[in-house]
């Protein structure tokens, strides 16, 4: 029985840190086990220019510990405002690595998100002749479209359309939840590429509903069933270059999680590692996450991956059920099931 992995450290290329207390809380979990993280620009108000993404940055370093190797990259909320030279000059000074495309209402801080894709050709045609990549929350907000369906609806509908209409765009489907996503992303070729987090290889939507209703493994996209959980397992272990890890780890305080109208996301930082560990073992892949969770992302953004190297070591990781934060208490991701592997300290 292998004992301990060793593996380049990984990357994260999809995080919510929010700002404020709630940021200073949740940024060290990151930074702890993470070179490098792609950071959702989804604050109140939204970050939409450079201006605000250096600001954004210049806060969150002020959050990382001290001696700790994190990099956050920036990005972009794209909005039907948005201004292509604005981008290009971000793009072009480093200061960005993406632009982030949320149709509107899909999802936390979502409003100001597109609602006519006519309106923003202008920014995406200038991504795809700098080499700009577009992440994108794939889900359709059609009223009448059942939640469980919106992933699939969306890359027939919004996706599949946009990239005929925009060849060459770059674009990265995040926090893929189904098998129609996954084998999109297999047929799409060297533009496309999908994030897969770590709570959705080890929930389905019956950890939410079943028995009683779970709020802490509520999330956006919601979890879907055993089948597609089962194919994100598949895509995520295969070793295939288009997939990596992207956590679309978000803390809400438990206040707003446990409501009659509940929050959408889940907090997993501090786990991450452990869970990956656990579901590549379990598959007989434990060789292949580094692929998944430390290559495969920085090569799909022609970035290096990171020379520095972190072990995981058999044992149960010391994760806390919860941390203080300024902004309430933060509830953990719990799994249900014990964790066996931890992060050598």
């Amino acid at each position: 029985m292998t004992e301990t992995l060793t593996l380049r450290r990984p990357d994260d290329w999809h995080l919510h840190l929010r700002d404020g207390e709630m940021m200073t809380a949740v940024t060290p979990h990151s930074a702890r086990d993470f070179g490098r993280a792609i950071i959702m620009p989804n604050l109140v108000p939204p970050v939409v220019t450079a201006a605000d993404a250096e600001a954004y940055r210049a806060r969150i370093l002020q959050a990382v510990p001290k001696g700790a190797d994190f990099t956050p990259l920036m990005t972009l909320y794209l909005t039907e405002t948005t201004d292509p030279a604005d981008v290009r000059r971000a793009a072009e000074t480093g200061l960005i690595a993406a632009l982030k495309l949320y149709p509107a209402g899909a999802t936390t801080n979502s409003d100001s998100g597109v609602r006519d894709f006519d309106r923003v050709m202008p920014v995406l045609e200038t991504m795809a002749e700098i080499g700009l990549p577009l992440c994108v929350h794939g889900e359709v907000t059609d009223p009448a479209v059942d939640i469980f369906d919106r992933e699939a609806v969306f890359i027939d509908r919004v996706l599949d359309p946009l990239r005929a209409r925009m060849p060459g765009l770059r674009v990265v489907m995040e926090h893929v939840t189904t098998a129609d996503g996954v084998a999109y992303a297999r047929a799409g070729g060297p533009d496309l590429a999908a994030t897969i987090t770590a709570h959705h290889l080890v929930i389905n939507r019956n950890h939410i509903l079943a028995g009683g209703i779970r709020p802490h493994y509520y999330c956006l996209p919601v979890a879907k069933r055993e089948t597609h959980r089962l194919a994100l397992v598949e895509a995520a272990t295969s070793g295939e270059a288009c997939f990596f890890l992207g956590t679309d780890s978000a803390p809400h305080p438990d206040g707003a999680k446990e409501s009659a109208c509940g929050c959408a996301g889940c907090f997993t930082a501090p786990v991450t590692l452990p869970l990956l560990a656990h579901v590549f073992e379990t598959a007989g892949a434990l060789d292949r996450l580094e692929a998944f969770a430390s290559l495969n992302g920085p090569g799909f953004y022609r970035m290096a991956p990171n020379e520095a190297r972190i072990t995981l070591e058999r044992g149960a990781p010391d994760v806390p059920a919860s941390i203080d934060t300024g902004a309430g208490p933060l509830t953990v991701f719990d799994p249900g099931f014990p964790l066996d592997w931890r992060v050598r300290a």
